[in-house]
């Protein structure tokens, strides 16, 4: 075991989550990138989500730029699970991972939404942004144009998961194959919107788990007596995230 991770939990617990960031880096300038991303396999995911959660793409960090696709997952769904409550928190955990690199944000995303906990996550992050996460879902951009006499602002999203299920089917079934209405160049906010177009795009199964996540709990708060029970929610992935039973039961 590397000293480095001793020091670290000592740090965190002492609440100098700087310093604990600045002895991982040390490892990536003294012994190499592939060094720290092996300490980081090894670090336990309280202490990797306590330094990821301090950064965001406004402050970088060496540790956001080389965790991997698995270590961010297993972390990030810790965050959400026993954190407090901060969709803008999680938000930007999660873009200053996902969309640092245009190319490697799908491996970022895929390795989510291999979970029930990950797809959950991910509902989540959309919770601030549901009316264009919707509207993108339904029309395929992010501001409605084939609708002009929409519903009062109340009763928007009710609408639009109602228009949802009547037509899931050309959606879910044909909305991949038919290729995307927008490119991606005109989602690339490096945000929420290129994150939805990922999803929806390249991992279209992961898509729908993540819709229907979102789809049920709008359900629970919203009377929608006319909402079509043609198709069921799909079982979003069963597997569970693997993690230490200590990093839960100590995770903040």
């Amino acid at each position: 075991m590397h000293p480095v991770l001793s020091k670290t939990t000592h740090l965190i617990l002492a609440g100098d989550i700087a310093g604990a960031e600045r002895a991982l880096v040390e490892i990536a300038e003294e012994e190499g990138d592939h060094a720290l991303v092996a300490v980081m396999d090894d670090l336990p995911a309280k202490d990797l989500v306590a330094i990821l959660r301090e950064y965001d793409t406004s402050r970088e960090s060496v540790i956001n730029l080389l965790v991997t696709p698995e270590q961010f997952a297993r972390s990030v769904v810790l965050e959400r699970k026993y954190a407090e409550p901060n969709f803008s928190r999680l938000h930007g955990m999660i873009n200053s991972v996902v969309h640092k690199d245009h190319d490697e944000a799908s491996a970022y995303l895929a390795k989510l939404v291999e979970t029930h906990q990950g797809c959950e996550t991910l509902a989540d992050y959309f919770t601030d942004y549901l009316e264009g996460f919707l509207c993108f879902t339904l029309e395929g951009v992010f501001v409605p144009e084939k609708y002009p006499d929409l519903p009062d602002e109340s009763h928007y999203i009710p609408w639009l998961v109602n228009e949802i299920g009547l037509k899931e089917h050309l959606i879910f079934q044909t909305g991949q194959e038919a290729g995307p209405v927008m490119k991606r160049a005109d989602a690339a906010d490096g945000d929420w919107m290129e994150t939805a177009w990922i999803l929806r795009y390249e991992m279209q199964e992961g898509f729908e788990h993540v819709y229907f996540v979102i789809r049920d709990r709008i359900l629970k708060i919203t009377t929608l007596a006319d909402v079509p029970a043609s198709k069921p929610s799909p079982a979003v992935p069963a597997k569970e995230v693997e993690g230490d039973q200590d990093d839960e039961e100590l995770a903040i």
